[in-house]
């Protein structure tokens, strides 16, 4: 579970791989002008054109990323106590990876660190006597 993130997260990391893999393969193919010469000009534009696509994709996620952010759920996580986004009912905190849901009947109620709240005290709590 240590590698699980926040669905906005998981679709920006994405993204960044495609970034990479396309500055990676427009790289390799300039680089066969270097190894092969002349004949590595056939290498260069296949890299080149296969870079650009998945840097066009890495672009479109990105985009639908951000689309998506803007109107997601903000909540305070009840862990690390951080404002962060949700996406659909169930999503991981983008900080501790926490579980987060908005369904109450998913909800885990039963931790033992959640108490019902105590209720107010009262004068008599307290040892002073009612007015009379």
């Amino acid at each position: 579970m240590v590698f699980k993130s926040a669905k906005i997260n998981a679709f920006r990391t994405w993204g960044l791989l495609l970034t990479m893999l396309g500055m990676g393969l427009m790289v390799l193919g300039t680089a066969g002008i270097v190894f092969w010469g002349h004949a590595g000009k056939v290498f260069a534009a296949v890299g080149l054109v296969i870079g650009l696509v998945a840097m066009m994709a890495s672009l479109a996620i990105y985009f639908w990323a951000g689309m998506l952010s803007t109107s997601a759920v903000q909540v305070d996580c009840p862990e690390c106590g951080k404002l962060t986004k949700m996406l659909g009912k169930t999503d991981r905190c983008m900080f501790c990876h926490t579980i987060l849901t908005l369904d109450p009947n998913q909800a885990n109620t039963n931790r033992p660190h959640l108490k019902a709240p105590s209720p107010p005290p009262t004068d008599v709590d307290h040892g002073i006597s009612p007015k009379g």
